[in-house]
């Protein structure tokens, strides 16, 4: 269940909403007059969520390739010819 909190705690408990985004590693939504204004999270978990959108990305892009048409060999043809270019 997401953490809500008003965006004042942010000011007067803000060693308990850093604890709490370290612990439970989950961000904090803040609200303002009651909608909603701001999320808190640690770095970490920015840095997680940053790495999956990339990696979401990465792969969108590597499926609007594969149905490009673009020719494509094999795992096993890819590396026989690493390895080979490897021994040279």
């Amino acid at each position: 269940m997401p953490n809500i909190r008003p965006v004042s705690d942010l000011r007067n408990n803000f060693k308990q909403i850093s604890e709490i985004c370290h612990e439970d590693g989950e961000p904090i939504f803040l609200t303002k007059n009651g909608h909603g204004d701001m999320v808190v999270m640690s770095i970490d978990l920015y840095e997680k969520q940053k790495a999956l959108l990339e990696l979401y990305k990465k792969l969108s892009d590597a499926e609007i390739e594969s149905q490009s048409g673009v020719s494509k060999i094999s795992h096993d043809t890819l590396m026989e010819e690493m390895k080979a270019k490897l021994n040279e």
